[in-house]
């Protein structure tokens, strides 16, 4: 399947969503690709919606354009890669398409009591990705890992071991005043633990979708490409930059595709 038949749609945006056909080359942030030739258990069930799986870059407490994009295409899913901020629970927010949504939280999903909240308690709560895989009804099988690294518990850049392994560990050394909900500081309920990551690893999948981006970035982590190929995935997908290099060049020696979705972005597949 060539890029030319592959590419369905672009947003860029708040409330900005057209049909590709309609935009000028400049603007075209991703070519879309098919991996209908996964194979997995599930691969024979039939979508709920026909449409494609949409990857939706940090709303940040903005969301007319997802859902607008959703509908138009009759998105099968709909994947938010962090940096949510919803201002109500998300599940009001999204209700609209709430039976299509996935989601990994960002960073500034525990900025404060209400963001987290609003994610963390909504009656979307279960379809939070971090450090699992999901199959979608069409059979794909999507792996998440939220957050971000930090130096108060690991920072991979720094070149020293891990502070903390285990969100557990981190709790019990934190001032009973300090810890949220039982556990850990609220701010590193998006923090990323090693823990996490070699659960993930222990799964496979076929996209893998990351608050952070992987090494490819100036800003990213050569830890998540090791993630990647230990899942086996064939795609990473990414947030928390706000921009969509093309890291085309990297795919052959990375072993998987990358691909960032910008701020307010959409990012489209068959």
């Amino acid at each position: 399947m060539g890029v030319a038949h592959a590419l369905k749609i672009i947003a860029h945006g708040v409330g900005s969503y057209k049909k590709v056909n309609d935009l000028p080359s400049p603007a075209i942030q991703h070519l879309m690709y098919d991996l209908r030739g996964s194979t997995t258990a599930t691969s024979h069930r039939r979508p709920m919606h026909p449409g494609p799986i949409l990857f939706c870059g940090d709303p940040h407490g903005q969301w007319q354009h997802i859902i607008d994009a959703a509908l138009q295409t009759d998105a099968r899913a709909v994947i938010l890669l962090g940096d949510l901020e919803p201002v109500r629970p998300l599940h009001i927010e999204l209700e609209a398409i709430r039976d299509r949504v996935w989601y990994i939280h960002g960073n500034h999903d525990t900025d404060h009591e209400d963001n987290f909240a609003n994610v963390w308690h909504s009656e979307l709560a279960d379809r939070n990705l971090h450090g699992r895989v999901v199959t979608l009804p069409c059979g794909m099988r999507i792996g998440g890992l939220g957050g971000v690294f930090r130096g108060g518990v690991w920072y991979p850049k720094d070149a020293q071991s891990p502070k903390f392994r285990n969100r557990e560990a981190h709790a019990r050394v934190t001032p009973r005043q300090d810890r949220w909900q039982g556990s850990v500081h609220l701010r590193h309920w998006s923090s990323i633990y090693p823990d996490e990551m070699d659960q993930l690893a222990e799964q496979q999948a076929d996209i893998l979708i990351t608050h952070e981006a992987p090494g490819y970035h100036e800003h990213g982590f050569h830890e998540l490409d090791d993630l990647a190929r230990r899942m086996g995935v064939r795609t990473t997908v990414h947030g928390h930059q706000h921009d969509c290099i093309d890291s085309s060049a990297r795919w052959a020696e990375q072993g998987f595709e990358s691909y960032g979705v910008a701020l307010r972005g959409l990012m489209a597949r068959p």
